[in-house]
This record gives structure tokens, C-alpha cells and sequence, in this order.
């Protein structure tokens, strides 16, 4: 009999008042018991609409059953036939938006937790540190990818499994991207990447670091050296400013900028490791997305004092998830919503304040969300050292630069044909961030498989 309780079983957590002051996993994880009863509460839909919500296509009924029935090594290899990043995406996929979101169990209650699952399943496998054997008939085909994170990884894992000669090709020094230089080690663990993209790597696929692709090697050239198709999934690593004064003084970061130096110069050891980031008592991050909660989160645990969160429209607007909304309140962060910062002052060269002005709602806008309207003197001081913009991000122009016949958005974005992935080159693929602007991790890897199964078929064509 299905476990009809109308709630999730209770994912086991750190307390907030320990958990704001390291970088240590947040949710704990669950149990084999609590997972199976979870996994007890899916009602194994004859339409499966929890599938229609996930953009790479797991047969999540399927691997619950598994579970129920306590086959965690089944409900792995049912995961893995579509999904190479498990423990990832059951860690930071936006469920609720997606499979749970479609999920009959919500109707009335709350859905069945497939992440939590899903994760669960992946960390089940991971400890009992199974050697795969992997052997795979090469096709002589040689495919580049540009870029290390979600799209790139999914996309040239796909290949490989194909027969393909792939070659990663990663600007920064690590492996992974977004995946470890733009997520907090307290919500993705930094060795949990890696575990996944050596898993990819035993593939056969070949990584190389410290190559920008536009300076040290362009499009053409590669094509040049053989590369019958290239994918680009370079993400969108160029931050958004705001245009305000006071934006060039000291103490100024681009919420990226920041994320980064956290991750890639290990500030998350902090206090052991010396952090090499600087910030105040008082922290201000400018807007209320997930990059916004990950910056405000990460400057508590680097000890600030007060982390403000400042949006101009209200609660109901924060497009942050409701998660990890609940869980920046629980640790502390204070939220001055329906506030907008016009200026920013400073004091021999570093910041002092920040100066905002009140906002009310006004007629919806294009995006369909009302439009922040300014009170006519409302302005006032928010007394702050650190300012962390995270207002968004573009693509890095340089690939549109330098590649001829590539046409891409006014904003930068790659254009491409919606179902293959296909660039106005030929032979360039694209897919993720540097298509869609920033996203979600899952709808990068589903482009990355899409451009996979367009790039097999382009190939066997000829």
C-alpha cells in the first residue's frame, strides 16, 4: 500500500546557529529507512507526469520503486541511464518547478521528495566506491567541447558512451564550472563534483584546463585541427551591473566575482585556511535570486556580522527558491525588500553606505511581475562595507568575437535552433547558460544532451 502522509519525510538539517558559521553540507541527507519511505509515498503513475518535468528525461518512477524495494544499486544504474550528475542535480535542480512540480502527490500535500531521492540514491552509490567498468567501441570521430560545467560535461559524456573522441576544453583550472566556482561548498560539495566528472572522464573523455577558447584557441582553429563538431557550452560568466555611482570603490564585488574567489581560492576553509576574500561586518547583496542567497549565505559564514539582502519588489516576487529563501532567514540574513539601491558612497576609497530608496508595486510588467515604482522620498542610508551585486550575468563575448558567422542575441546569447542545438555555423552546436542566459543546472545538461543526440546524427550522416 502506497504511504498516503501528505508530507515529505523531513530531510535531517544543521541546526541554523551552527551551520551559518561553516561550510559543512546543510541537509544531511536521508537515511536507507527514510528513503524508503519516502520512496513509499510515489503512487507509480500509469502517465508518469513527474517525467514531463524533467528536462533530461529520468524514469524517476521507475528508480523510486527501486528504492521502495531497497535495490539502490538498480535505482542508481535506472538514474544513470539518463542522468550523469546524480548527486548534483538532486542537490541544486529547482524540483519543485520541475518533476515535483508535475508531481500528482501535490495536489493535495506535498510532492514525492524525487530529489531528496535522488540524491539519496547517488550518495548510496558513491560510499560503497564501486570501480565500473566501462568498455565502449570508438567510432574515430573527434568532437570539442567548450566548457567543463553542466551543458559541456552532460554533452560530452553522451558522446563518449557513443564511441566519440572527445576533448573538453576548460578556461579555468578546475574541472566543472558553475558547478565549482558559482555554488557554495555548503550546498555542493566540492569533492561530490569531482567524484561526478571523473565518473564522465572514465568515459575516455580528455579535459584540458587553462584554455580559453577565443584567445588561446578560436572556433575556426579548432575545426582546423580536426574537430568535425564542436559544442559550446561556455555558460555565462560576465556580470551585470547595476550603473549606479559608487560602483568602481573598494569593497565592490560582482556576486560572481565573489562565489568565485570563495570556491576556486578556498575561502570555504575559512577559518582554518586564510580567506582571501574581504569583507565588512555589515554586507549588502542587490538582488533575489539563488546567486543572491549563495552570496548573502557565504558572507555570514565568512563572518559578517549583518548580510542584507536588498530587492526591489516584494516577498511573493523573489525569484530565489522557496528553500533556500527559508534557509537564509533560518541562518540569519535580513531581507529589506521592496528597497532599491541608486548609490553607493564611500570613504577613502572603500565603501561606507549604500543608499536606497523605498519602492511600492506597481501594473504588472513584460514579465508579467508588477513593476517596482520609487516613493518620492523615501531615500535613506544603509550603513554597509561590502556591497555583492548579483543582478545577473551575460555570456563572455569573446567566442562571438572571435568567431565568424556565429550569430547570437543583441544580449549575447548563442542562437540556435531550439531541438538540435545547432549554431548558424556549421558544424557548432551550443546549448546552456551561453544560450539561454543564466539557469538551471538541469536545463543545461538537458541542452547538452539534445546537442549530443543532433551532433550523433549530423556525424553518421556523412
Amino acid at each position: 500500500m502506497p504511504n498516503m502522509s501528505l508530507e515529505k519525510v523531513k530531510m535531517p538539517e544543521q541546526e541554523a546557529d551552527v551551520r551559518n558559521k561553516n561550510f559543512k553540507e546543510v541537509a544531511l541527507g536521508y537515511t536507507l529507512e527514510q528513503a524508503q519511505e519516502e520512496a513509499t509515498r510515489c503512487l507509480n503513475c500509469r502517465h508518469k507526469p513527474c517525467m514531463n518535468g524533467c528536462p533530461v528525461g529520468v524514469p524517476i518512477p521507475e528508480f523510486i520503486q527501486h528504492v521502495a524495494k531497497g535495490d539502490i544499486e538498480a535505482a542508481y544504474q535506472t538514474i544513470k541511464r539518463e542522468n550523469a550528475l546524480p548527486a548534483i542535480c538532486g542537490r541544486v535542480c529547482p524540483q519543485e518547478n520541475q518533476c515535483e512540480g508535475k508531481c500528482v502527490r501535490a495536489i493535495k500535500g506535498e510532492a514525492v521528495g524525487i530529489g531528496r531521492l535522488e540524491r539519496f540514491v547517488a550518495d548510496y552509490h558513491m560510499a560503497l566506491n564501486k570501480e565500473e567498468k566501462v568498455e565502449i567501441e570508438k567510432n574515430h570521430h573527434k568532437v570539442a567541447i567548450v566548457g567543463s560545467g553542466p551543458a559541456g560535461i552532460t554533452c560530452a559524456g553522451e558522446l563518449a558512451k557513443r564511441g566519440y573522441d572527445v576533448t573538453v576544453f576548460e578556461a579555468l583550472h578546475e574541472t566543472g564550472g558553475v558547478l565549482v566556482y558559482g555554488i557554495p561548498e555548503f550546498r555542493l560539495p566540492k569533492a561530490l563534483v569531482a567524484k561526478e566528472v571523473d565518473n564522465v572522464k572514465k568515459l575516455g573523455v580528455h579535459v584540458e584546463t587553462n584554455v580559453i577558447v577565443g584567445r588561446s584557441i578560436t572556433i575556426d582553429e579548432l575545426k582546423e585541427e580536426g574537430y568535425e563538431a564542436i559544442f559550446v557550452g561556455s555558460g555565462a560568466g560576465l556580470p551585470r551591473f547595476m550603473g549606479i555611482p559608487g560602483e568602481n570603490l573598494n569593497g565592490v564585488y560582482a556576486a560572481n566575482e565573489f562565489l568565485t574567489r570563495v570556491n576556486l581560492m578556498k575561502a570555504y576553509q575559512f577559518p582554518e585556511h586564510p580567506t582571501p576574500v574581504k569583507i565588512s561586518e555589515k554586507v549588502a547583496v542587490i538582488g533575489g535570486g539563488n546567486v543572491a542567497m549563495d552570496a548573502a549565505r557565504t558572507a555570514k559564514r565568512l563572518g559578517a556580522k549583518e548580510v542584507y539582502i536588498v530587492y526591489r519588489r516584494g516577498e511573493e516576487e523573489l525569484p530565489a527558491r522557496k528553500e533556500e529563501i527559508h534557509h537564509a532567514k533560518e541562518e540569519g540574513i535580513i531581507f529589506k525588500l521592496l528597497n532599491n539601491p541608486i548609490a553607493i558612497h564611500g570613504e577613502d576609497g572603500w565603501v561606507k553606505s549604500m543608499e536606497c530608496v523605498e519602492m511600492t508595486l506597481g501594473e504588472p510588467d513584460a514579465s508579467g511581475r508588477r513593476r517596482p515604482v520609487e516613493k518620492e522620498g523615501s531615500e535613506f542610508l544603509l550603513e554597509v562595507g561590502t556591497v555583492i551585486e548579483a543582478i545577473g550575468q551575460s555570456p563572455n563575448p569573446l567566442i562571438r568575437q572571435t568567431t565568424p558567422g556565429l550569430e547570437t542575441q543583441k544580449w549575447g546569447g548563442i542562437i540556435v535552433e531550439e531541438e538540435t542545438m545547432a549554431t548558424s555555423k556549421d558544424g557548432v552546436y551550443a546549448g546552456g547558460d551561453v544560450v539561454t542566459g543564466a539557469a538551471t543546472v538541469i536545463l543545461a545538461m538537458g541542452a547538452g544532451k539534445n546537442a549530443a543526440k543532433a551532433i550523433d546524427e549530423a556525424l553518421n550522416k556523412q
